[in-house]
């Protein structure tokens, strides 16, 4: 656990390095970020079964440079889920490759590292998570947005015990800004269809389909409350036997 940590901080102090000299002007960006989900779903799984989620984060932005870091502590919104509770460090770097053209290339990729602090040492499920995200603003007509997100999971303690943790999800999204009059900002209109690599122990097939809605609310120059509903068609029993209706809310505060 030390070693992993110390890991993370190397990472972090070289973010920090990188941003240090030429953007030495900027300041380092921090956003806290307050989500209430009503159900979580984690990449298709009911990680607190029928009961909500609360997620607190703080992202860094190292200087505009791209590089950044986010520490986001997750806990359900009943008791009976204290093993489950965790807290998430992810580095990760953001960036966009031909600029302005067609086939332009908005990219975020992060490894996390979740630690479930509820449960014994010997016994924590904790695991390493790389996240590799694409969106392609410019590649259909205005307004759509396409984007394929891969995550792979592997566990960060040693033995065979913990070998069913590592594995794949793909999710492939796309996305529609509809103007609509009574809004202030674009009413965010969303749709998944994820694959499942077997993460968890889950059998290789399709798993769900999610549609979703959302919008924005400036409540100052510095606050945002983004409100949002969604609707999950499961397909693959072994990541969840039911479909879901659910809805969140997220307090955004930049500094």
């Amino acid at each position: 656990m030390k070693k992993n940590l110390m890991i993370l901080a190397a990472v972090v102090l070289f973010c920090s390095s990188v941003g240090f000299g030429a953007e030495a002007e900027k300041k380092i960006g921090v956003t806290f970020q307050l989500d209430y989900l009503s159900q979580w779903l984690s990449k298709g799984v009911p990680a607190y079964g029928k009961q909500g989620a609360i997620f607190e984060t703080i992202d860094l932005d190292m200087w505009g440079s791209g590089f950044g870091v986010k520490v986001t502590h997750r806990s359900a919104t009943s008791s009976g889920y204290v093993d489950k509770q965790r807290i998430d460090y992810r580095p990760y770097y953001k960036g966009k490759a031909f600029l302005g053209e067609r086939y332009q290339i908005d990219y975020d990729i992060s490894a996390g590292y979740e630690h479930y602090y509820g449960l014994a040492k010997e016994k924590a499920n904790t695991t390493w998570e790389w996240i590799y995200s694409f969106g392609f603003p410019n590649l259909l007509p205005k307004g759509f947005k396409p984007k394929y997100i891969a995550h792979y999971e592997s566990p960060a303690k040693g033995g065979e015990k913990y070998n069913y943790v590592a594995g794949w999800v793909h999710r492939f999204l796309l996305g529609y800004d509809l103007e609509v009059l009574q809004l202030p900002a674009p009413l965010a209109l969303s749709s998944e269809v994820a694959y499942s690599g077997g993460l968890g122990g889950a059998n290789h097939d399709w798993s769900y389909v999610t549609l979703g809605a959302s919008t924005s609310f400036k409540l100052s120059g510095q606050v945002t409350l983004t409100p949002g509903v969604y609707y999950q068609k499961s397909m693959e029993d072994t990541v969840c036997d039911r479909d879901v209706l659910y809805s969140t809310v997220s307090l955004k505060y930049k500094f």
